[in-house]
């Protein structure tokens, strides 16, 4: 069950965690490449900043980004700047999305995203929380999957086995987490491989990071390869 008041204390806290962790750096860290390619560090934190507004312009009924390629070229522009640039935008433009929840509003509203996507305004609030702590792990600074909340990381994976699920081109798939835990994914039917291994490890391949899944193990067939997201 979606909880947004909780999801927006952790977006808090994540973002914390990020601001902390980046202002050790340098200019000339943000400038080296991240674990997305083609992007480097000052291009991550360029994307986390427009995101958040662009979820202030969800919440106030705008449409997200003016264009795909207005969203590009705003992060082009400001991947280059110095540190303190770049954390004085995030602190900014994070102060900007929370003081928007904080508005009177009907949370069970359905709201529009990127690429005509839509869903409940309650559950923005854990999509911001997403792109902080995942794109943290993205900057390769030294926080990785296996240091995600745990509540992140199952919410993170049901969130992803449910975008996956009914899709034709993934085999019916059962996950098995370590401690006993089980999702499926993938289109319909009883399950044609079963792939176990850690939270961190199933969250790696559902979401095309880390190692990709290559830690994991497989029955029934090889790992599946899942669509980029």
């Amino acid at each position: 069950m979606t909880d947004h008041v909780h999801d927006l204390r952790s977006v808090r806290e994540a973002t914390d965690r990020l601001l902390t962790a980046v202002a050790k750096l340098d200019n000339a860290v943000l400038a080296e490449e991240s674990h997305l390619p083609g992007w480097t560090r000052g291009h991550i934190l360029a994307h986390l900043a427009r995101n958040a507004d662009a979820l202030v312009n969800v919440f106030e009924g705008r449409p997200m980004y003016e264009s795909a390629t207005a969203r590009d070229a705003d992060i082009e522009r400001d991947a280059g700047r110095p540190l303190e640039e770049h954390l004085t935008d995030l602190r900014d433009s994070g102060a900007r999305f929370l003081a928007t929840t904080e508005h009177d509003q009907d949370w069970s509203r359905t709201v529009e995203l990127r690429n005509g996507i839509t869903d409940l305004a309650a559950n923005v609030p854990f999509r911001r929380w997403v792109e902080v702590d995942l794109h943290h792990v993205d900057l390769d600074i030294g926080y990785e999957l296996s240091d995600l909340p745990d509540e992140f990381t199952e919410h993170e994976i049901v969130f992803l086995a449910d975008r996956w699920s009914g899709r034709p081109e993934v085999p019916p798939v059962a996950l098995v987490a370590d401690d006993g835990r089980r999702w499926r994914t993938g289109s319909a039917g009883d399950p044609a491989v079963t792939v176990s291994g850690t939270p961190a490890g199933l969250l790696a391949w559902l979401a095309g990071r880390g190692d990709k899944g290559a830690s994991l193990t497989t029955s029934g067939g090889p790992l599946p390869e899942l669509p980029p997201l």
